[in-house]
């Protein structure tokens, strides 16, 4: 599943293409995503100017000066550019045509578990993204705020990260990454952990997924980015998808849990 780096990555690749582009035209050739695609999608956006882009989570907005459009890539969707009148295959569900360039914007989702919506109003206030908690990467979450909501929280540390509404876009790939670098069990209670160790903690899911997105997120099965190519940060997994390997710092093997039907990679020895 494309996580925040992933998404990011997306971002950054078609936004230098969209800005100031004006939409001719939306070819909607499969509607039934995770929600259905809305005819006025279409009649909104064609005409309209492309002002900026920007990412809350991992939804993508796209901005014009009459609406938004809102991506979320679900499991296996990407968005990417393709050559006008490329024709689409299978998974290619939407197109965004635009008359002053020689590229399209072309949707594809396998397993059609993401999402396309368009609204009028303020996308920071649409029900899908008003209650999301901060941006990992921005001073908004820090060991003040991580502790203060995982007092008294009985819950696992990995779980506790992993809530959008704690903190948004630290997916299974990372939360195994960030817990590893901070030393930290996925299955200790986040109401047990010191405010020290949150500290720590915070700094290494700022790290990891700064890292991922410099180099362009993790290729697992189908995530390509804007630009069609895959990204790299899979060649520096410590832990995820490495169960029984040895442990890079200790060598003792790592051990492989299940948490929320999620798999959890973690060194015993290393993390406490």
């Amino acid at each position: 599943m494309p996580e925040l780096p992933e998404v990011e990555t997306t971002l950054r690749g078609i936004e230098p293409k969209l800005i100031g582009r004006t939409l001719a035209r939306v070819d909607i050739r499969q509607p039934k995503l995770r929600w259905l695609i809305t005819p006025e999608l279409s009649s909104d956006m064609v005409g309209e100017e492309i002002t900026h882009l920007s990412r809350r989570g991992k939804y993508i907005g796209i901005h014009t000066s009459k609406g938004t459009l809102i991506v979320h890539l679900g499991m296996s969707g990407s968005l990417y550019f393709v050559p006008t009148e490329t024709p689409p295959l299978f998974h290619d569900h939407v197109d965004f045509c635009f008359a002053d360039d020689d590229v399209w914007l072309r949707y594809t989702d396998p397993r059609r578990f993401g999402a396309i919506l368009w609204t009028k109003d303020d996308w920071n206030e649409h029900e899908l993204i008003k209650h999301l908690g901060p941006e990992p990467l921005s001073d908004l979450f820090n060991v003040d705020m991580l502790y203060a909501r995982a007092k008294g929280r009985k819950v696992p540390i990995k779980t506790f990260i992993m809530d959008s509404k704690v903190v948004v876009g630290v997916g299974n790939i990372y939360a195994n990454e960030a817990l590893f670098k901070a030393g930290i069990r996925p299955d200790r209670l986040a109401g047990k952990i010191s405010k020290a160790r949150l500290a720590r903690l915070v700094e290494c899911i700022k790290v990891v997924l700064a890292a991922a997105i410099k180099q362009g997120g993790t290729t697992l099965k189908d995530f390509v980015g804007g630009d069609g190519k895959p990204g790299y940060f899979k060649q520096e997994l410590a832990v995820y998808g490495r169960a029984e390997k040895p442990c890079l710092v200790c060598e003792a093997p790592l051990k492989e849990i299940r948490q929320a039907q999620r798999s959890t990679v973690f060194c015993a020895n290393c993390q406490s």
